[in-house]
């Protein structure tokens, strides 16, 4: 990986989950040279811990110019080799990493198997107890300054239509500007982390609970 302060990043996040009880089934990182990305993606099983939700997915976003921005800030990178890039060093940032969390829903235990009379029954039915998990995930993260939404997609069969995808997603930041080692984003990032986390997880919590299905 041609991000050394983006690696430290990677490496501190792999070593944070491993002493957690989290059962990660894919933790991979990824280069995009066209548009000078970088990026790690992480997949958390839940079936084992919830009733509605199947998985949660972490991916972090990150660039050649946040890096080197970063690292022409930072005591002890001046050897770092983005440094003699001058098409990146030119551009000003501000060091951010960028962060999407998806909560999968089960989108057979979330929505009615049959209809009742009307086409969109199964979607009214997930869209009132989505609704509720809104208001209570916004409640909850409402001192974090968090955007968050739903993404769902809908198909059809003789008896009308239904969701085949119902995410919930949310979009954190930490921002690392200000920090003047590598050390210091080591363990800034180990500490945002288990913040992260915690929020993760009581969002699973009140989205778990606030899926009502009533039997057709």
């Amino acid at each position: 990986m041609q991000y050394p302060i983006f690696k430290s990043v990677v490496n501190t996040i792999k070593d944070s989950l491993s002493k957690r009880n989290i059962n990660v089934t894919q933790f991979k990182t990824w280069e995009e040279a066209k548009i000078n990305a970088a990026g790690l993606e992480i997949v958390i099983d839940l079936r084992s811990s919830t009733r509605n939700l199947t998985h949660m997915s972490i991916n972090f976003d990150w660039d050649s110019f946040r890096e080197v921005t970063l690292a022409s800030r930072m005591d002890g990178t001046q050897s770092h080799p983005l440094l003699k890039a001058q098409h990146l060093s030119e551009v000003n940032v501000m060091p951010v990493i960028d962060i999407e969390l998806v909560w999968h829903f089960d989108v057979e235990k979330c929505q009615p198997e049959s209809v009742v009379g009307n086409e969109n029954f199964r979607i009214d039915t997930a869209s009132r107890w989505m609704d509720m998990a809104s208001k209570r995930v916004n409640e909850l993260l409402l001192s974090d300054d968090i955007i968050t939404r739903w993404h769902i997609e809908i198909d059809g069969d003789e008896n009308g239509n239904y969701l085949t995808a119902i995410n919930l997603l949310s979009y954190f930041q930490f921002p690392v500007g200000d920090l003047k080692s590598l050390n210091e984003v080591q363990n800034y990032v180990s500490r945002k982390l288990a913040h992260l986390l915690s929020r993760a997880n009581r969002v699973i919590k009140v989205a778990d609970k606030s899926v009502v299905v009533v039997a057709a």
